[in-house]
């Protein structure tokens, strides 16, 4: 990989081009990789591959027009054409009155260290020992009849992003992650289930054995499913799966859909939408975080955020363009790639714990559905009606009595947000988590 300074020269060198070319501003965004896969089943070897690769965006502005065009070739003749070509393309453009970039005043002066490169590539051999360790692991747990396979890869990634109003930044961030998924019983009795763990630093990677057995532990749970009735009753959503309903959240309070009203939530600023004393945090300064950045794409500096404050909405994610459409100031959410211009988008987002445990929680349910995978997706953004497909278990007497599947729950989420009660038990595995969650009132529709 280039170095940072050079990278940054090359992008200061390229907006310059495109000035003289006729744009009135310009940004430029280099991202630049490597990544070692490998993938086995039953002990075999199925892939073991290595990819590096570049990738530049150039936007240009002639006024409040703007193209954005990318290329992987670095070479000065197709830097030529792409400065070229950029600029053309904006002189047709439509005009976008919300476009722009940053004021200089806006613009981040320091960018923080947020730990987030693992200064030691693994050799192919240690992926290939991790895959291992974890199928070798699970198929050892007494009832595992078969194997999907496991992974094990790593990844570097270098951003530089520069701009006609004189910000530029660069940084690194690197990943490992082990998966495993495995199958019990046989026939049309077979059930499949899987874990994983993902870590920007490898040091930090849980034992890929403690995953393997998870996985395992995990299938056998499901085998012999039954139906559920149809009935109304509480549900308890696994920390698996609860996350999403974060991530729905973040769909509905994203800037660019409340400029467009096409949010449940476009008016409820200021309004509680969950209960009283629930919060919901977004913080891209956790250090090592997976969803970790120093600056966002635009290069304004982020802040940690109380998304929501004692239940109250207090914040949208904003870019710099959804916050023009709003009258508003940015909230430094942008993300972009190469390819098309930033919009808004959360960082390290949860939503915080509760003060009852998961088995207290099932205690007070006695009756009721806890939900560890979904199955496809039926949410209305704009209304909030939620259906969705599930697997899980059967609450009775305050315990998980057996496995449940071939079930749909149904609801809407401004109803469900209110009544929704956090457990304990929040850990950080993902860039968006939550603890299990309690949500009562939905409907299940099972036999």
């Amino acid at each position: 990989m280039a170095s940072q300074d050079d990278t940054l020269d090359f992008l200061a060198d390229l907006i310059a081009k495109a000035r003289r070319a006729g744009a009135d501003a310009a940004d430029a965004v280099f991202v630049e990789g490597a990544s070692i896969s490998h993938a086995r089943r039953l002990g075999k070897l199925e892939k073991l591959e290595r990819a590096e690769g570049q990738d530049l965006g150039l936007r240009v502005f002639v006024g409040r027009q703007q193209a954005i065009v990318s290329s992987s070739d670095r070479a000065p003749a197709a830097i030529a054409e792409l400065v070229a070509r950029a600029v053309a393309m904006a002189r047709v453009a439509p005009p976008d009155p919300h476009a722009g970039l940053a004021d200089a005043s806006e613009i981040a002066r320091e960018i923080p260290d947020l730990d987030l490169l693992d200064p030691v590539e693994p050799s192919a051999e240690a992926l290939v020992e991790r895959a291992r360790a974890a199928e070798d692991a699970a198929l050892a747990v007494a009832g595992i009849t078969n194997s999907e396979g496991a992974e094990a890869g790593w990844s570097r990634t270098r951003v530089a992003l520069a701009a006609s109003n004189g910000f530029a930044a660069a940084y690194a961030r690197s990943n490992h992650s082990v998966s495993v998924s495995v199958i019990a019983g046989e026939g049309t009795g077979m059930q499949r289930d899987y874990d994983y763990a993902s870590v920007i630093h490898g040091a930090d990677l849980e034992d890929p054995a403690h995953v393997g057995r998870r996985a395992a532990e995990r299938t056998l749970a499901r085998l012999a499913p039954r139906k559920a009735e149809t009935c109304k009753v509480p549900v308890i959503f696994d920390p698996r799966v609860s996350a999403s309903f974060v991530g729905h959240l973040a769909s509905a309070i994203n800037g660019a859909a409340v400029a467009r009203g096409t949010s449940f939530l476009k008016n409820a600023m200021g309004q509680r939408i969950l209960p009283a004393g629930t919060t919901v945090v977004d913080d891209p300064f956790r250090p090592r975080g997976l969803a970790s950045k120093p600056v966002d794409g635009e290069g304004i500096a982020p802040h940690r955020r109380e998304i929501v404050a004692d239940g109250v909405l207090t914040t949208w994610f904003l870019d710099l363009r959804a916050s023009r459409q709003l009258g508003l100031r940015s909230t430094g959410h942008a993300s972009r790639g190469t390819t098309s211009p930033p919009s808004p988008s959360p960082t390290n987002l949860h939503l915080a714990p509760g003060h009852i445990s998961p088995a207290a929680m099932i205690r007070e349910v006695g009756r009721g559905l806890y939900v560890n995978e979904f199955i496809g997706m039926g949410v209305n953004g704009v209304t909030g009606d939620y259906s969705r497909g599930c697997s899980g278990f059967w609450i009775e007497n305050g315990e998980l009595a057996y496995p449940v599947s071939e079930i749909t729950i149904a609801g809407n989420l401004k109803a469900m947000f209110l009544t929704l009660t956090p457990a304990d038990d929040l850990v950080f595995r993902h860039g968006t988590n939550a603890p299990t969650l309690r949500i009562d009132g939905l409907t299940i529709a099972g036999r």
